[in-house]
């Protein structure tokens, strides 16, 4: 009876052992709710935002997963500024790169692809930048630089 219950402890500890986790320990400081401030696409010789008035953006952000949300304010009543967008899945993070593998997104044609991002925490602020491969999912001309700025949503 010990030797199977001794059996079975092991058994329990090593399958807990293997357990796929990043490959470095998520940084506790990127956790949690951040609301988006800004967004710019850098191409070759310009800027151009992202953002549109009317409309707002979160991301949550766990050690395993993220997820964003985009809607606009008017609750879908203003026809100019009707949006709703989301999208999420798991994260991993290595050498501090923090990738995005996107499983779901309303973006049906975005589904299946990974966003490399190099983030970085200035107080309050995260700033989450990254090249977005716009040729490859067939949404552009060239790759652009991306860089958001979220600030933490206090509760």
């Amino acid at each position: 009876m010990r030797i199977t219950l001794l059996i079975l402890i092991a058994g329990f500890g090593f399958a807990c052992n293997n357990i796929k986790q990043n490959s470095t320990t998520f940084p506790e400081q990127y956790v949690g709710t951040w609301q988006l401030i800004s967004s710019d696409y850098h191409s070759k010789d310009s800027v151009t935002s992202n953002m549109v008035d009317g409309q707002e953006m979160i991301k949550i952000i766990t050690p395993t997963h993220f997820a964003f949300f985009l809607h606009d304010l008017q609750q879908g009543k203003d026809s100019s500024t009707v949006a709703y967008m989301s999208g999420g899945g798991t994260m991993d993070f290595s050498n501090g790169e923090y990738v995005e593998n996107l499983d779901f997104c309303t973006a049906r044609t975005w589904e299946g692809h990974s966003f490399k991002f190099k983030l970085e925490l200035k107080g309050d602020t995260l700033i989450q930048q990254g090249v977005e491969e716009l040729e490859e999912l067939g949404l552009g001309d060239e790759n652009l630089l991306l860089i958001e700025k979220y600030v933490r949503v206090k509760e």
